[in-house]
């Protein structure tokens, strides 16, 4: 395959064995400081280094995948959607992972809130990074070697840093920063490296002190400088990051130039991937309490659907994740994805048919033998209602498609998530139940009248199918000069009190036709 018709991540992965060589391992990272809610915004730079790590797979490479919690950055700002902000306030200028849980859920940290739900739900969507807690490894002072370099490198790191400020860092600037041993915050108003592994400081609270921070893991590197010393540490050699950061002058610039000036080494390979939103809504912000999560959006997609939304689309494009009547859409143009990749015929032509085939290998977590039975998601909203969300009657609904266990699962899956859109999401006109009797004061005209009763006796006399019904329904129309949505809207009124409603075709025999015939009689 050339280059140009290459997935994205295998295009990267490729340029990572370009520009890093020949290894025994290659290293891809993703990290957040879990100062909020993780969103789905945050869930982007973990997928898109997933694939890109399937992508270096592929090439028969093996790689180390690790996420880092930024849990030792300080407790700047307490996020509106935040339980009792009075207790949390006090936490301010401290390590998150000091500032306690608010939400009384047991966990032992406010950072650790952040983290736990984030990593249990991951492997929901086939990704299990190595997770490393970035107060552990400063509290265990693993990165002391790294801190000296920084110090010893501090006039050359401020050069750096000054080219991209309109006001110059002062002349004893440092690339660290401490938390207080005694009150713990990083509310320190001076600092002197004192050479070799010491720092001595002075805090607003009084206390002052000299310290070894190969015994004491309370001095941190700032945020552009403890980036490159980390790739240096993990030997990182992918690593993407949103636009803020990839911007004229940005981190992504300055800690390149800092990487390569002070460890004598090149960045990771690495591209800025967009932002993404919810389509009609906001940008997310877990400061702002703005934060759809990835547990939501499996509510209504299943998991191999979530990754396909990500591996469908290049890092670099707008891409907004939809809950409304585009998820119908959504569902037909994965099933299409599904087909073409295990019937090359599906596909109009051969591009097509490569392009889509990597893109299911990189979504499918488990890719079984045979195609997974597709039960249509327009269709399941319609026997959902029908059935009033009685999944035996479902199941029993599809008995002639469900060959194995598989088949189940992939019902039950589908059910769950149409459900969750019907609940949540879905447009009133999407919404109804069925009656038991014929609503009152119905307004219909005579030909409407005669139009059910004449398709009562037609049910009495023949068994039909959905397409032999439609054609009926069409005879009827002609026979009486009415048009075919007259007929439509007055079967949707009598059996769902609406004007509008599922193909009346299929729903009819869904419904059964005793039911229907005693309803269509009563008008």
């Amino acid at each position: 395959m050339t280059e140009e018709l290459m997935h994205w991540a295998d295009q990267t992965a490729r340029q990572v064995v370009k520009e890093k060589g020949e290894k025994k391992e290659y290293v891809v990272a993703a990290g957040i400081t879990p100062s909020g809610t993780v969103h789905m915004g945050n869930f982007r730079e973990i997928i898109t280094q997933e694939l890109v790590a399937k992508g270096l797979e592929k090439l028969g490479k093996k790689v180390r995948f690790i996420y880092s919690w930024d849990d030792y950055d300080v407790f700047r700002k307490v996020p509106v959607n935040m339980p009792k902000k009075d207790i949390l306030i006090k936490y301010l200028r401290k390590p998150i992972v000091d500032v306690p849980d608010t939400f009384d859920c047991k966990h032992a940290s406010y950072a650790m809130h952040n983290e736990k739900p984030v990593e249990e739900i991951l492997p929901t969507v086939g990704i299990q990074p190595e997770f490393i807690y970035q107060n552990k490894m400063y509290r265990q002072c693993k990165y002391a070697n790294g801190i000296k370099t920084a110090l010893e490198n501090a006039s050359k790191i401020k050069d750096i840093l000054d080219k991209k400020r309109k006001e110059p860092l002062s002349e004893d600037w440092l690339p660290v920063s401490i938390f207080c041993e005694k009150c713990g915050k990083d509310t320190i108003s001076k600092i002197e490296y004192k050479g070799d592994y010491n720092l001595y400081y002075e805090c607003d609270c009084g206390d002052k002190q000299e310290f070894d921070f190969r015994k004491k893991g309370i001095a941190k590197l700032l945020w552009r400088i403890d980036w490159p010393m980390r790739w240096v540490y993990e030997t990182v050699d992918f690593e993407s990051a949103g636009k803020d950061h990839f911007a004229a002058g940005g981190s992504r610039d300055t800690c390149a130039e800092i990487i390569e000036a002070v460890w004598k080494t090149k960045a990771p390979v690495g591209f800025m991937y967009e932002f993404i939103k919810i389509k009609g809504g906001q940008q997310f912000s877990s400061s702002k309490g703005i934060a759809t999560t990835l547990q939501d959006v499996l509510e209504i997609y299943e998991p191999n659907m979530v990754r396909w939304l990500f591996a469908g689309t290049r890092p670099n494009g707008d891409f907004a994740i939809s809950f409304d009547l585009d998820v119908l859409k959504i569902y037909e143009d994965f099933d299409k994805c599904e087909r073409i990749y295990y019937d090359k015929k599906e596909a109009k032509d051969d591009k097509e048919y490569e392009k889509q085939r990597r893109i299911y290998e990189l979504s499918a977590i488990n890719l079984s033998k045979k195609q997974p039975f597709q039960p249509s998601f327009r269709h399941l909203t319609s026997i959902i209602q029908i059935y009033e969300s009685d999944f035996k009657k479902i199941r029993d609904s599809y008995k002639d498609d469900l060959k194995t266990k598989e088949d189940v699962e992939r019902l039950n899956s589908r059910v769950v998530c149409a459900t969750n859109w019907l609940n949540k999401h879905a447009p009133e006109e999407m919404k109804f139940k069925v009656l038991d009797e014929v609503p009152k004061g119905l307004n219909l005209s005579d030909n409407q009248k005669k139009a059910l009763h004449m398709i009562a006796d037609k049910l009495k006399e023949k068994k039909y199918n959905e397409k032999t019904l439609f054609e009926e329904f069409y005879e009827i129309c002609q026979n009486l000069e009415i048009k075919p949505g007259e007929l439509f809207q007055a079967g949707y009124k009598v059996l769902l009190n609406k004007d509008r409603g599922p193909k009346l075709a299929s729903f009819i025999l869904i419904l059964g036709k005793d039911r229907v015939i005693k309803m269509f009689e009563q008008v």
